[in-house]
């Protein structure tokens, strides 16, 4: 639950605001001067301070500084540009008017909590990508990985647009990140959106935001995933999934830097540097009509093709030593070794899956592990033979020791040409989102949208 500190000297006025925040789920302290906020409380305890600008003693402004990053929301009756800019100079991260509508704060106050979390959010990921990976996180020195280390030295101060293609578990995010973390954005948050793994009937809402009353279910305004990039990087994953109107919508952004949430006449300035990822043939949606050609043309500024992992030569062994000692790492197990043969199992295996499935093979060795030897048996590699044998449900019924993964595998492949994406994650019991996340961390392909999936 949310912490909220009210810094108002009218005791009217600080109950009203008290009641109709604590009616929203909000919990709340008061004080009616800064000095007793200081004195009485660790400021930094607080994930939002809503104070008043004029108060006895010091002016409300002054808690900007001693709350050392809490964002401050101002109050004040004595409504003018001045004020505003003032209070926004000094540190403020809103400002609101008096007398408000009750609407117009909870919406101020939702976002500015939301856009703390998330910016926390950012610094946390931020933190586990130094730990878990050196130099931005590209492990590699075969030409093409050479190749896309210099792209990105060279791409990432730019505000310029960038497309990152490659197969599935190539390392597209990390190559997201890196871009975000060597640019001048870097102090802002980085966005991250699976556009497969959200709904079409809701990825606009979840792109743009909406106001209250939009559609049926909006019973609050929302701000959208695009406006709390605002000042940092949106990197827009599987963009070929996209609908052609939230296309439309991300069209826009690109070429005037506006937004308008759906139900609103209104559009919003936001700056933001678009990074999208794909593993799909733009050029083909794009002659299918699924795709549209201006906006493939803005995205395709500059384009960096990551290579699959089995066209990657000596990187292989390297990066299968570096994720093996991340993972015992980070599972607290002792010092771990791949035995000649476990190196030559991996050196002979295709990787469909690339660097996700080559890291997932890792986690279940370290979990399964007995000793300090990782052995071939434990890395479960399964063979072209077994990949080609046919699972059918009664198979998999009659015999439980078949894995979970094998019987997934079939019967997406022998049903995703006559079901949508709604109906196999139906049949499997799973919801779309967790359907999408096997198939990238199994490497199965989708196959081409039906009409009107």
């Amino acid at each position: 639950m949310s912490q909220i500190l009210i810094i108002e000297d009218e005791s009217v006025i600080r109950g009203a605001v008290r009641r109709l925040l604590e009616r929203n789920g909000y919990q709340i302290t008061e004080a009616d001067s800064v000095e007793q906020a200081e004195r009485e409380y660790d400021l930094q305890s607080f994930s939002l301070i809503l104070s008043d600008l004029r108060l006895p003693g010091l002016p409300g402004t002054d808690i900007i500084a001693k709350a050392e990053g809490v964002p401050v929301l101002i109050m004040t009756s004595y409504a003018s540009v001045r004020s505003a800019v003032d209070s926004m100079k000094q540190g403020a991260i809103d400002y609101i008017a008096k007398p408000f509508d009750h609407d117009e704060l909870l919406i101020l106050v939702k976002r500015t909590l939301k856009q703390g979390q998330l910016e926390r959010r950012s610094e946390a990921l931020k933190s586990d990508l130094d730990k878990a990976y050196p130099v931005d996180g590209m492990v590699g020195h075969c030409p093409a990985m050479h190749e896309v280390c210099r792209q990105i030295n060279r791409v990432a101060p730019t505000d310029t647009t960038v497309l990152i293609l490659g197969e599935s578990g190539t390392g597209k995010e990390l190559v997201a990140r890196a871009l975000h973390e060597q640019s001048n954005r870097k102090e802002a948050p980085i966005i991250t959106v699976n556009c497969a793994a959200i709904p079409e009937t809701l990825i606009e809402s979840e792109l743009f935001g909406h106001v209250k009353g939009a559609f049926t279910s909006a019973a609050s305004s929302r701000t959208g995933l695009v406006e709390s990039a605002d000042g940092g990087s949106l990197f827009l994953d599987e963009i070929g999934e996209l609908s052609l109107a939230a296309q439309a919508r991300l069209l826009r952004v690109l070429q005037n830097g506006e937004i308008r949430r759906l139900g609103s006449e209104q559009s919003r300035q936001v700056d933001i540097r678009l990074i999208a990822a794909t593993h799909r043939d733009l050029k083909q949606l794009v002659q299918e009509g699924r795709f549209r050609s201006d906006l493939f043309f803005r995205l395709r500024v500059v384009e960096l093709n990551l290579p699959p992992l089995r066209e990657r030569g000596g990187d292989l062994l390297k990066l299968a030593r570096f994720l093996l000692e991340k993972t015992r790492k980070q599972l607290n197990r002792a010092a771990m070794e791949l035995t000649p043969d476990a190196l030559k199992t991996i050196a002979a295996y295709s990787w469909p899956g690339n660097v996700r499935e080559l890291e997932n093979a890792l986690e279940r060795a370290v979990i399964l592990c007995d000793d300090q030897k990782i052995t071939p048996d434990l890395l479960a590699i399964e063979t072209a033979k077994e990949r080609q044998s046919p699972l059918s449900e009664e198979d998999f019924i009659g015999n439980p020791n078949l894995s979970l993964e094998a019987y997934f595998r079939r019967f997406v492949l022998e049903n995703q040409e006559r079901m949508t994406e709604t109906e196999l994650a139906k049949r499997l019991g799973i919801s779309r989102k967790a359907l999408w996340e096997r198939r990238q961390r199994f490497a199965i392909p989708r196959a081409k949208k039906k009409t009107g999936e």
